[in-house]
């Protein structure tokens, strides 16, 4: 207990230093489709954990309207096996330069809370990658040395590609100790949300051909893609099945040109969310079979013709043994700290969803914070927007300190 203080001491009294790097990330679009601004980011943080002894890898991603993977790595000293622990985070956001200059969205210290474009989202996480690290640099110098740590940043996170997930598994061992993304953790009622699942995502399209006719003269004779779109929607929307968190979501719609005439197209795009992988099979095949299904027919015998298209999915993050031994290490540390921990399973995706296939992944390790991917604020209206609560850092950096010293000692 007495060490943990001064762990944690140190990093309050780092604080400032700290959160003027944060407050530099936070300053620099990085958006996903802005690549310079993620480039920009990535230079910087690159060069911030250079004063640590990490060397710098820039990876292009495979979409080349968008920015570079970021990875670093410092190897341990010494000779023989080390252990491989990595680390995770992402260098792009979901706002558009001209969106944030609209809701004057930048950094603003607020009390205990520090709003911006990212600041939980996830260069506050980031920069607790940083406490992390430095922590350990200062108070357990030969453990620092003898890990063979890897940084790992995605340039394009949340366009979910999967070019990611294949870059670190080129770089990572099979051996990798674990995982740890640096994702925002939540507090609720005093414990530290640590993240140990994470629903899957599939989207599709779903088009309609129809029959255009003059809706005055000719309106039988018209098959309205519109409303066979309705008739899909409704048998869409009826998949959703809450008792096993399948959720099924219609994200936009389009159709027809003019009022006056039977509209002969009409598109919609649709995304499914799931945590088990039978579930999520289970949905997609109950959405493609939707496809050729009508109810549509023109007075002289035309049907609509339905497409379900499957544009791309993300597998399940499930319960698992190996996130499950990263979390019983983490509430253990707690305990001792005198901390409290609870597992969260979030709706959302992270890199944790690709990384969980080959690592002990644990997820939910950065600061607390609320109110991601928002940048209006009106209050009145309750709406706020995204901000990193300061006090949470240096002790949740303390737990991922000491968290990590018990698995590398369980480790040998």
């Amino acid at each position: 207990m007495e060490k943990s203080a001064q762990v944690q001491g140190y990093l309050q009294g780092k604080l400032d230093e700290y959160l003027d790097v944060l407050r530099r990330m936070v300053a620099i679009n990085s958006f996903t489709a802005n690549a310079a601004g993620v480039n920009r980011l990535g230079e910087l943080t690159a060069g911030w954990f250079a004063g640590l002894g990490f060397q710098a890898e820039s990876v292009p991603s495979s979409n080349l309207d968008f920015g570079r993977h970021l990875f670093l790595s410092r190897p341990a000293a010494g000779p023989g096996a080390r252990p491989v622990v990595a680390m995770v985070s992402h260098l792009d956001t979901v706002f558009p330069p001209e969106e944030e200059e609209r809701h004057q969205f930048h950094w603003r210290v607020e009390d205990k809370r520090i709003y911006g474009p990212g600041t939980v989202d996830i260069k506050g996480g980031t920069a607790l990658m940083y406490m992390v690290l430095d922590g350990l640099r200062t108070f357990y110098p030969q453990v620092f040395e003898a890990v063979d740590w890897r940084l790992c940043f995605n340039a394009s996170e949340e366009r979910l590609t999967d070019d990611f997930g294949q870059a670190c598994f080129q770089r990572l061992p099979a051996n990798t100790l674990a995982c740890l993304v640096f994702e925002g953790g939540n507090i609720k009622d005093e414990k530290f949300l640590l993240v140990t699942a994470r629903k899957g995502r599939a989207t599709f399209r779903v088009s309609v051909e129809g029959r255009s006719a003059h809706a005055g003269n000719n309106h039988a004779n018209g098959a309205n893609a519109i409303v066979q779109m309705a008739h899909t929607i409704q048998k869409i929307a009826a998949l959703t099945d809450y008792s096993q968190q399948l959720t099924f979501n219609v994200g936009w719609v389009r159709g027809g040109v003019v009022v006056n005439r039977v509209p002969h197209f009409a598109e919609a795009e649709v995304e499914m969310r799931t945590f088990t992988a039978a579930t999520f099979d289970g949905g997609v095949r109950r959405m493609l079979a939707l496809n050729g299904v009508s109810d549509v027919v023109s007075a002289d015998g035309f049907a609509c013709k339905v497409s379900v298209q499957l544009l791309d999915q993300s597998a399940p993050w499930p319960p698992n043994a190996h996130t499950e031994n990263l979390y019983a290490v983490w509430e253990r540390t707690a305990c001792a700290l005198e901390m409290q921990v609870e597992r969260e399973e979030r709706g959302g995706l992270s890199d944790g969803n690709y990384l969980c296939q080959w690592y002990p992944t644990l997820d939910g390790l950065g600061p607390a914070g609320n109110n991601t991917h928002c940048s209006e604020r009106d209050l009145a209206n309750g709406k706020d927007q995204e901000f990193v609560l300061v006090s949470s850092m240096a002790p949740k950096a303390t737990l991922d300190i000491f968290a990590l010293l018990d698995l590398l000692e369980s480790a040998g």
